[in-house]
């Protein structure tokens, strides 16, 4: 049985395991393969606080982190909020990605009231893609925007 759980401080190393998978961040925004233990460990920590993002760990049924599912730059006075996910390598082809965003959505609308959640994907990033197709969604931007993203909706 999954379980979405706070992050907890002995995540940090399986966190990083994800950031320094070439293949799983190639086509994220962020610089996943500089990051340190210590930056993982600082970022569970600042995720305890729940604002101005709710960050948490997508878990086996052992407790074992195998991702992070995130609402961020949570505007409750719009009602929105921005999803991102990042699971590691053993994880990915088991439905752990699936479960853990059908868990944050529920959360963002049920509990934090949300109206809409938003995201964005690299058109290039064909495995997201596929995912998110595969879970139902189209893009609401038929073309790349100016920064070659496909953004995705879902309302409460």
């Amino acid at each position: 049985m999954m379980q979405l759980r706070r992050l907890q401080p002995q995540d940090a190393p399986l966190m990083l395991e994800w950031m320094h998978d070439a293949d799983a961040v190639q086509h994220m925004r962020a610089n996943f393969a500089a990051m340190t233990l210590a930056d993982c460990e600082r970022f569970i920590a600042a995720a305890q606080k729940d604002t101005p993002a709710l960050h948490r760990a997508i878990a086996d049924e052992n407790g074992t982190y195998q991702g992070t599912v995130s609402l961020k730059n949570i505007d409750t006075a719009k009602g929105e909020a921005e999803f991102a996910i990042a699971v590691r390598r053993c994880a990915m082809g088991r439905g752990v990605s699936a479960w853990g965003m059908r868990e944050i959505l529920h959360l963002g609308f049920a509990e934090l009231g949300l109206r809409r959640i938003y995201w964005c994907v690299d058109p290039v990033n064909a495995r997201a893609c596929r995912f998110y197709a595969k879970q139902g969604y189209t893009p609401i931007t038929p073309e790349p925007d100016a920064e070659n993203l496909l953004w995705f909706e879902v309302f409460a």
